[in-house]
């Protein structure tokens, strides 16, 4: 939809806004400081609402992460529908989010809470960083390696999860992958080898990439067997499980993308799985990639791997 916005101009200042469909918009405060903002907020994707709320503010602050800044503020935004949800449940996802926000030394200073039809809840998250070190999604370069954060699946194993056949030890996956911060897109911002940033979230692995590929007019070449998946969401998605998001989020991108046509259907459902606090993906030159690796680790993100490389050509993705 944003598509069709008009685009602001006039605003030297404003260093990024939705034209190229980036993470978040960033404000040049002086010479040495921006200002990058970003908000989202959901309705719940589990049923505890203290992980809902952790997951929900995690999700975030990731884009102010996938910018390659700090974050240092956040506000509030929560929808409840008065009279039918018990205040204990809204207590615990607001400190959900409290907790995540205190984890990431973010300070949530306020907000504002409205009637809704359903729970809704998320934050306003501010970041600062210098304007130099902006990491936007549209600045790679050919000859650039691909190198993704977290494993996929979180969107399959939630809607197992709505089917009320999601394992304990499966959710307490899903729920280590989506309460992790994306705390490496810091370090990243400071190295000259790192091109190009973004976060795979709604629009799953193919829609995000083909955003890297489009606004830097590349083409992606991906090696499926080098692609980190959540062992608990490989099993589920050969069941069938997958979300009505990731058809969606194929139809949209499915023009762009080239995969062997004797595939069976699991493959594409989780290239366009929507990921819900999904991990970083990153174009660095080859020089780079096993600092960039080496920060993952020392951050925690035990699946981050090289999954592909950008090449010259039309902008699309190629699978093998």
């Amino acid at each position: 939809m944003l598509a069709a916005a008009p685009v602001a101009r006039g605003y030297p200042n404003l260093l990024v806004g939705h034209e190229s469909s980036d993470d978040a918009a960033v404000y040049r405060l002086s010479d040495d400081q921006a200002l990058v903002a970003t908000t989202d907020f959901f309705a719940p994707i589990v049923d505890d609402p203290y992980d809902f709320g952790r997951i929900a503010a995690t999700n975030a602050i990731s884009d102010v992460y996938a910018m390659g800044a700090k974050p240092f503020l956040a506000l509030a935004l929560l929808g409840v529908p008065l009279g039918k949800l018990p205040v204990e449940a809204v207590q615990r996802i607001v400190a959900g989010g409290h907790d995540v926000c205190e984890k990431a030394g973010v300070p949530i200073a306020g907000g504002h809470s409205i009637d809704a039809p359903e729970p809704m809840y998320g934050l306003v998250a501010l970041g600062l960083i210098h304007p130099d070190k902006v990491k936007r999604n549209d600045r790679a370069r050919a000859g650039d390696v691909l190198i993704l954060g977290k494993a996929l699946g979180i969107g399959i194993l939630g809607a197992a999860l709505k089917k009320g056949e999601l394992k304990a030890k499966s959710y307490r996956q899903m729920l280590e992958s989506a309460i992790q911060l994306n705390t490496p897109g810091i370090p990243l911002s400071e190295m000259e080898g790192v091109h190009a940033l973004t976060d795979v979230t709604g629009f799953g692995l193919l829609g995000h990439l083909l955003e890297v590929c489009r606004g830097s007019r590349l083409e992606a070449r991906v090696e499926f067997e080098r692609i980190p998946i959540l062992s608990a969401a490989r099993h589920l998605v050969e069941a069938g499980y997958a979300t009505g998001a990731s058809d969606r989020n194929w139809a949209s991108c499915q023009p762009a993308v080239t995969m062997p046509e004797s595939w069976p259907v699991w493959r594409r459902k989780i290239l366009t799985d929507p990921q819900t606090s999904g991990g970083l993906l990153v174009a660095c030159d080859a020089a780079t990639a096993p600092a960039v690796l080496e920060i993952f680790a020392r951050e925690g993100f035990e699946h981050a791997a090289v999954i592909g490389a950008l090449e010259r050509g039309e902008p699309r993705v190629v699978i093998t």
